[in-house]
């Protein structure tokens, strides 16, 4: 019987930590060996979050590792240059909430971030994805071509 465990990584920094521990020490796998497969694959996207999926068979000891594309906030941290997006923070004197701005991505990065999702997204339409994905920048804090999300057309 195949067991299928689903986990995040960083991109090519995958360790053995207490929920990979938790996940895949009950199948008896040898669990250095699948994270430094793991990091093998998905050296390609370092510093990013990268989903797994493992898919094991306790009895014979192998497995099978499907990398995932990252999400695409994950891609759009990497292209803007930031470590985390924004939070929503209250700005008490005006009794007002705004977003904190914590970085800039250019409109044709976040086209080919958009259009990168497109076989794992239920949309395939390019304008539908580009909405997504400025959407996904507003929620993040994130400017395109040093404007606000909102403002941008397509």
């Amino acid at each position: 019987m195949t067991e299928v465990v689903d986990i995040m990584v960083e991109g090519g920094a995958a360790k053995a930590g207490a929920s990979m521990g938790q996940a895949l020490g009950p199948l008896g796998l040898d669990m250095q060996k699948i994270i430094s497969d793991i990091n093998e694959k998905t050296s390609a996207f370092k510093g990013l979050q990268v989903p797994v999926k493992i898919k094991a068979d306790p009895k014979t000891k192998t497995y099978e590792l499907e990398i995932g594309a990252p999400p695409i906030s994950q891609l759009i941290k990497g292209k803007a240059g930031i470590t985390k997006g924004g939070r929503q923070a209250a700005n008490e004197e005006a009794g007002k909430t705004g977003v904190e701005w914590v970085g800039n991505i250019s409109l044709s990065d976040l086209k080919e971030i958009a259009l990168s999702k497109k076989d794992s997204n239920l949309s395939h339409d390019d304008n539908k994805l580009l909405t997504q994905a400025i959407g996904t920048c507003q929620s993040m804090g994130v400017k395109i071509d040093n404007e606000f999300p909102k403002k941008i057309k397509i």
